[in-house]
């Protein structure tokens, strides 16, 4: 398998390689393959990344992200240092042209440069207000970090996507495809299904899983949900969409669950209706699939317990492969094109 930047990380016109999404990845299948033997062989690279620093940045909480990415920077030898933009440093100001005479103390254009000069690869977790459409849908806040640092760019979860989570969602499927393979004549299944939840949740997630599945291409791929929860179309286009939960789960091998708010209305919870929650008898409708969730989840709101301590329940495999998604997209980066 290759291995250089050049053959699995798309280079943007600047010369910085950066990781936003899965148009930045020109072979999916073998960046799952890296990071599958990543996982096997842990510590195979331990020197990649040796006298380099990894700097973290996070305008939003985050658990699984932050730890697997340390540990996947760690692995390769890098340094990484955590940075709580929201909690411990100045207030950021994005906006070109600024009159900064309010609550923000530092402009992306000076902040920016100078953790470039700190780091050799900068990771970026931001996270939409779910009040203003465009204003996340623009995704102003990584777009600046990448327009202004001057080093490689990964994202840790935007506005609109969470690139390292659906990348470890394709590693975890191929995963257990390899030990599992789908048998007779038929194409792999894979459902997004929504769930209900207590408050209203990015899209992020949901989009990003949408596209990931789309661009890799070796999947039926349905997405079912309530009306009026739609998905933005350059995401789910592609997906088969449907409001009948039980129509979809039939016969699905892979049943993604995940709750997201409205987008035409942005930011909106219509419904709740405890009918969409997965349940062992939704179960009984697939090809006794795999769930997968990407946590934090709702127990019993969103997936019920017996579904989450089941057998048929992935979502620790999935969070454990958080690490080796995160390993493979740094190595690509650190590995210098031939």
């Amino acid at each position: 398998m290759e291995s250089s930047v050049q053959s699995l990380l798309k280079t943007r016109d600047s010369g910085i390689k950066s990781f936003i999404s899965a148009h930045d990845v020109t072979n999916i299948n073998a960046l799952v393959a890296k990071a599958l033997d990543y996982k096997a062989n842990p510590l195979k690279d331990k020197t990649l990344g040796e006298n380099k620093r990894i700097g973290l940045l996070f305008l939003n909480p985050s658990l699984r992200t932050r730890l697997s990415t340390q540990v996947a920077a760690a692995n390769l030898g890098m340094e990484p240092i955590v940075f709580n933009v929201d909690k411990e440093g100045w207030a950021l100001e994005f906006e070109e042209g600024a009159i900064m005479s309010g609550s923000t103390v530092e402009h992306i254009k000076d902040a920016a440069p100078v953790l470039g000069n700190y780091f050799d690869i900068l990771c970026i977790r931001t996270f939409p207000s779910l009040k203003n459409r465009e204003d996340d849908y623009s995704e102003l806040y990584i777009s600046q970090f990448m327009k202004y640092c001057g080093v490689p760019v990964i994202s840790l979860e935007s506005a609109t996507l969470h690139p390292l989570q659906s990348l470890t969602d394709i590693i975890t499927i191929k995963e257990v495809l390899n030990q599992q393979p789908v048998t007779g004549n038929r194409q792999l299944k894979i459902v997004l299904t929504w769930a209900p939840h207590v408050k209203p949740l990015p899209q992020c997630v949901a989009n990003s899983f949408a596209q990931w599945v789309n661009a890799w291409g070796e999947a039926d791929f349905v997405i079912t949900h309530p009306e009026e929860y739609e998905l933005d179309e350059q995401f789910s286009k592609g997906a088969t969409i449907t409001h009948n939960q039980d129509e979809a789960l039939k016969d699905a091998d892979f049943v993604y669950v995940k709750n997201w708010s409205t987008f035409k209305d942005y930011g909106k919870i219509y419904e709740n209706d405890p009918a969409w929650m997965m349940t062992e008898e939704k179960l009984k409708l697939t090809n006794n699939a795999k769930v997968m969730h990407c946590l934090p989840v709702r127990r019993n709101v969103e997936l019920s317990d017996e579904i989450l301590d089941g057998p048929n329940s992935i979502v620790t495999q999935q969070a454990a492969n958080r690490v080796w998604a995160a390993q493979a997209v740094i190595s690509e980066i650190l590995t210098p094109i031939p």
